[in-house]
């Protein structure tokens, strides 16, 4: 990938873009972010629109042009297509975001889709991007799907190392390997912060645990997607090494980056682990919490049926005289011993002996 040929040995299209009907160069692209290019490792210029950027390339073969999109048009990826000559399958990848972490090689170009992260601190949530870097032998186009990376921020860094820029555009992909890899850092921070306080949370008893927990097993999942294929990527990179040329510098700058993501990559399944056996104790406590509240709700019931059981027994020992007295207490003239000298006695005698047999018997079957 290191060679470098004259563009007109490899580009499909060599002829230049139409103008505008009126002569003049089409209007700034609103999805260009920026587009410039360099000559040994210094900015030459900054045009405007992708026509300016294909014309000075060709007035400077010896140069790399940088070209970063964001959510470009489908013209806008043609016309790229037509001057680098990029793949068709490439492009198509690049026009529709939610593609997998990858790196395919076709020709002179490389196509590489990366996955970046970056953690919301308000929200405390992960959100992940998506880039497409296509690589050749003097031009390096981004296309971003989402606010991560700041590429600009890889920008200065490689502008203010123009040793370094000067190697090509395989310096300027794995600056931004790195800008990736080095975003994951924050993000395994913050998702650290957040196992700490879920694992409180859960002895805790918040109910609203479960939930969290769910949400931040799916961005593991998420982030696992984007980090686990990267180091293969990295490792087919650092294979074609003496295949392409790789510069020295760029082979341990390369070996650096590989050794950030397996490092990430390991801490990723680490969390994804720990938030497995987090859902799993928090499904026995919960368990153990409705255990234990089902055993205080039968307490509960026993209580209240003892209660019943008592209230009850004392009822029908008290309904016993009043049915007596109510019997007697009719105003009948024929009644049996209504003018019986021993009737009273024998009255009080019968609603004792009623009660005294009621208390008996409940309170041999424990109801008093």
């Amino acid at each position: 990938m290191s060679d470098r040929r004259p563009r007109a040995a490899w580009r499909r299209h060599p002829e230049p873009p139409p103008e505008s009907p009126a002569g003049r160069p089409p209007s700034v692209e609103p999805s260009v972010v920026q587009s410039t290019l360099y000559r040994d490792g210094r900015r030459v210029s900054s045009p405007t629109t992708l026509a300016d950027t294909f014309r000075q390339l060709r007035q400077h073969p010896d140069g790399m042009a940088w070209i970063g999109l964001q959510r470009p048009t489908e013209e806008e990826l043609l016309s790229l297509a037509a001057e680098f000559d990029l793949h068709e399958l490439a492009v198509e990848d690049a026009m529709e975001a939610h593609q997998r972490p990858k790196l395919e090689r076709y020709g002179d170009t490389l196509f590489v889709v990366l996955r970046a992260a970056r953690y919301l601190d308000a929200p405390e949530e992960v959100d992940f991007g998506e880039l497409h870097v296509f690589v050749g032998p003097d031009f390096l186009i981004t296309v971003r799907h989402g606010a991560a990376p700041d590429l600009l921020a890889v920008r200065h860094r490689m502008e203010e190392n123009p040793d370094l820029l000067a190697l090509g555009p395989e310096a300027v992909l794995y600056a931004i390997l790195d800008a990736v890899v080095d975003g994951y850092a924050p993000v395994v921070a913050g998702v650290q912060n957040d196992i700490d306080e879920i694992e409180t949370e859960v002895f805790g008893g918040d109910p609203a645990v479960s939930r969290r927990i769910y949400e931040l097993s799916r961005e593991m999942v998420e982030f696992q997607r984007a980090t686990r294929p990267l180091v293969g990527m990295l490792h087919a990179l650092m294979a074609g090494f003496a295949k392409y040329g790789t510069d020295e510098e760029l082979q341990r700058y390369l070996r650096d980056v590989a050794d950030h993501v397996t490092h990430t990559s390991e801490r990723v399944d680490g969390f994804r682990q720990a938030l497995t056996d987090i859902l799993t104790v928090n499904a026995t406590l919960v368990t153990q919490q409705q255990n234990a509240e089902m055993r205080a709700l039968a307490e509960a019931g026993f209580e209240q049926n003892e209660e019943l059981k008592k209230i009850s027994a004392w009822a029908a020992i008290l309904f016993a005289p009043t049915l007596v007295g109510t019997i007697y207490g009719m105003n009948f003239d024929t009644m049996p011993e209504l003018h019986w000298v021993g009737g009273y006695p024998f009255a009080i005698g019968l609603m004792a002996l009623v009660c005294t047999s009621l208390y008996v018997i409940f309170k041999r079957r424990d109801w008093l």
